[in-house]
């Protein structure tokens, strides 16, 4: 196992932050290293160790021998918001957007909605966690409420999730203000215009953004990470994630809690057998909105959703056309798939739902 890790300055919608910590310098875990230029979210420490080299896009932390789950806590007497912000909480389901800013207006009498529909395929540990404990991801939706003065808290969650279901249910009577809303079992059905649309009948309009609907949406991990900042004053230091695909235990779903951020893709492979004979690539997130990943040189961030090692790629020495789509992959995702097999890109269609929104594909009307 590596004792290297690696650290991001952009692990967020935004502006890379900037390191606040010395080459040399020890460092604890918990403990601020950048703070962010612009729109942005702190970035902590999530071991003890030295800082051994920080470039243009990444600090190197070597981890001392000695670990332990301490941490250096974030200040006390903060508000909620405060507190989500000190503690560099972001989107993560993949998006990355700073929570503090998401949750930074108030919105009496609309709703704070739970994203637990984990839509991509093999990723899972949104899932468990709420099997696990369904409790903290309704704390989350509380403590969401009360920075933005909700009236309303909604659980969006696919019907086929029985256990998770019943295990929230088991405790909903403590939170009256929230209900668990049951979506049908399609992809993207965890895309916020589609959650909107099945909750409220309404469709927002691709450029619209959840807020024009009087609500917040935040990610199943999101909201426990909110809990954490709360009540244990921990800053985002830790992560949840899924790793499947051709593994040499076999097993095409392994969930992790609370893998420190910075833990290279290779390290979390290996816990799980190492690689099962040849492969395709790593992806890191899920399979069909994942990007290609390389295995000697990424670490998990504040976003990793999932690291999935994909089988061998059919070759196919021919001419194909790529159909672009807003649910999936994007073109440059597509041609990089067709390169390695050996295939000629002769032309390129967009879905006919796909319109561009400053220089992002949106559908018209995910889910449908």
């Amino acid at each position: 196992m590596s004792n290297m890790y690696k650290f991001p300055l952009k692990m967020h919608v935004g502006a890379p932050c900037e390191a606040i910590v010395k080459i040399d310098e020890e460092v604890k875990r918990g403990q601020l290293i950048a703070i962010p230029t612009g729109l942005g979210a702190n970035i902590h420490s999530s071991v003890n160790g030295v800082i051994k080299n920080i470039d243009d896009t990444t600090i190197y932390i070597e981890a001392s021998i000695e670990q332990n789950e301490d941490f250096v806590k974030i200040s006390d007497n903060l508000s909620i918001l405060e507190s989500i912000k000190e503690a560099g909480v972001v989107g993560a389901g993949g998006a990355g957007f700073p929570t503090s800013v998401k949750l930074g207006k108030e919105m009496p009498g609309g709703s704070i909605i739970a994203n637990c529909v984990e839509c991509e395929p093999i990723l899972s540990h949104n899932i468990a966690i709420i099997e696990e404990n369904p409790d903290m991801v309704l704390r989350g939706v509380k403590y969401a409420m009360e920075c933005v003065k909700a009236e309303h808290g909604y659980i969006a969650i696919k019907d086929i999730h029985k256990k998770a279901i019943k295990a929230l249910e088991s405790k909903l009577a403590n939170y009256p203000s929230i209900k668990i809303h049951e979506m049908p079992n399609l992809y993207p059905m965890g895309e916020e215009r589609a959650i909107i649309h099945e909750i409220f009948d309404m469709w927002l309009e691709p450029t619209q953004l959840p807020l024009e609907a009087n609500c917040a949406i935040c990610n199943c991990e999101t909201l426990c990470n909110i809990v954490r900042a709360v009540e244990d004053r921990k800053p985002v230091i830790d992560k949840d994630i899924t790793v499947g695909g051709k593994l040499g235990n076999h097993k095409n779903e392994n969930v992790f809690f609370q893998v420190p951020i910075g833990t290279s893709i290779k390290t979390m492979i290996e816990k799980c057998g190492g690689i099962d004979g040849e492969y395709g690539e790593i992806i890191v997130g899920g399979p069909y909105t994942g990007k290609a990943g390389n295995i000697d040189e990424d670490s998990m961030t504040k976003m990793s959703g999932g690291i999935i090692v994909t089988i061998p790629f059919p070759t196919y020495e021919g001419k194909v056309g790529l159909l672009v789509c807003a649910c999936g992959a994007n073109e440059e995702r597509l041609r990089d798939l067709a390169s390695k097999m050996g295939s000629d890109v002769v032309d390129v269609q967009k879905c006919k739902n796909v319109v561009d929104i400053r220089g992002n594909s949106k559908c018209k009307e995910p889910g449908t």
